[in-house]
């Protein structure tokens, strides 16, 4: 994959008008329909175009395929797990296949345990509660996956956060070197960056992580619509991730594992659901027995749509394939590198200088211009959404330099090479216009 710039490119390089779309290469289409392709937004001019959608890491639009199952399925929706009629029966088992469906896709061994979340950032605090002793994680992280580790436990702050390197493999060395120092329970890592795309190389976190004796929990967030992803070939022992960066955004997200630090550690939630028996006397309880196993961390009404979603979205990216999303992507991300690399003052953002791989994220600045700026810019004149801010990743932002923040492009299925033209010709207007210095805003 076209490696990202970290510098200022040569004027020398600059698009001209005549760098036209056309001339761009051949026309790259959609790889799956999705829901919101054909929306019409409208720009400042009163002008309405159709909206270009370039904001895939923050939420992604549903499959079609997904939001047609939970169609079908609200129309037979009913409560879950007790109930003795026919459409609670019926929901009861379209709510436990979704965990079958889950695990299979992620290639899980048979005896993890799947729980349903909220999200990713709900699925590592679970994590985290049960999760016994020390933690190493990079500074690098998503808040997601990092803040929850940092949040004290008993008493005391598990985190030991290490500082990421300028290269994966010192990186790595470093991880190694900190597991080596002292006993810890887990190494947590996020598969691919929210800000840059960059990947890292799961398989071998996972060895180190095991050499000295921890556990690997993967935050594939960003990674798993993406990828191929195998919890077992991986040696992933925990992995979290949400539905609505997959395809799914109908509110959930999932944790899977090994079983014994679920059945472990106390009920995520207390209520109804998570227990087999309370006995209360008087004003004081004097036991309870909860349930092992996933129902002891979702008390509660589960959202079995969302879970529904997420099964749905899981069986139709199998469907595509890994191949055919990782060649899209692919594409894609050559189209967008070429382009933002010829335009002078756009400098796009890289945390590693030997990164090989990249999902379809790409972070920059625009020189002179701040984040918010550039954001609204090419949504109010052109109908194009992005993301401008810190992607809740403030620490990381602050070592690449941009405290202030920066824009990020992000695409997938239902992308098309237009859509990232779109971009490239806005972009190359503003920057040919953008003054020489400006203030960022501090957008979180």
């Amino acid at each position: 994959m076209t490696a990202v710039l970290s510098a200022p490119v040569s004027s020398s390089a600059r698009v001209t008008p005549a760098d036209t779309a056309a001339s761009r290469g051949r026309f790259i289409p959609a790889l799956a329909p999705v829901v919101g392709a054909d929306v019409q937004v409208p720009l400042t001019d009163g002008r309405t175009v159709a909206y270009a959608n370039l904001d895939y890491a923050a939420s992604a639009p549903a499959l079609s395929a997904v939001a047609a199952e939970v169609a079908a399925a609200l129309g037979q929706y009913a409560s879950v797990h007790r109930g003795a009629g026919h459409l609670s029966q019926l929901t009861t088992r379209r709510y436990e296949a979704a965990r079958d469906t889950v695990r299979s896709f992620v290639r899980g061994r048979p005896d993890d345990t799947v729980v349903f979340t909220r999200n990713t950032t709900d699925a590592i605090n679970l994590a985290a509660s049960i999760t016994p002793a020390d933690v190493v994680v990079l500074d690098i992280e998503h808040h997601a996956n990092l803040l929850p580790w940092c949040t004290p436990k008993d008493g005391r702050r598990r985190a030991r956060v290490v500082t990421a390197c300028d290269t994966i493999e010192d990186t790595l060395a470093a991880l190694e070197a900190e597991l080596a120092s002292a006993p810890a329970s887990l190494l947590a890592v996020t598969a691919a960056s929210n800000v840059t795309g960059e990947v890292l190389p799961i398989s071998r976190l996972a060895s180190i992580a095991h050499r000295h004796g921890a556990r690997i929990l993967v935050d594939a967030a960003q990674l798993v619509a993406h990828r191929a992803l195998s919890m077992v070939s991986h040696g992933i022992d925990y992995l979290a991730f949400s539905g609505h960066k997959a395809y799914a955004p109908f509110g959930a997200g999932v944790l899977i594992g090994r079983s014994d630090w679920f059945d472990a550690a106390d009920p995520y939630l207390a209520g109804g659901g998570a227990t087999l028996d309370v006995d209360v006397s008087g004003t004081r309880q004097t036991g309870t027995t909860w349930h092992t196993g996933a129902a002891r961390h979702e008390a509660g009404s589960p959202n079995v749509l969302g879970a529904v979603s997420i099964a749905e979205a899981c069986t139709a990216l199998a469907d595509l394939g890994p191949e055919a999303i990782g060649l899209h992507e692919l594409r894609l991300c050559e189209r967008l590198d070429a382009g933002l690399a010829a335009i002078d003052g756009v400098r796009p953002l890289r945390i590693f200088a030997d990164s090989a791989d990249r999902v379809g994220i790409a972070g920059f600045v625009v020189d002179g211009l701040a984040p918010r700026v550039v954001a609204e810019y090419l949504s109010d004149e052109h109908g194009i959404g992005v993301r401008d801010g810190k992607f809740c990743a403030h620490p990381l932002l602050k070592r690449l330099g941009h405290p202030g923040g920066a824009v990020r492009a992000s695409f997938g299925a239902g992308t098309t090479s237009d859509d990232v033209d779109r971009l490239l010709d806005a972009l190359t207007a503003l920057a040919a216009d953008a003054p020489t210095t400006r203030p960022e805003l501090d957008e979180g």
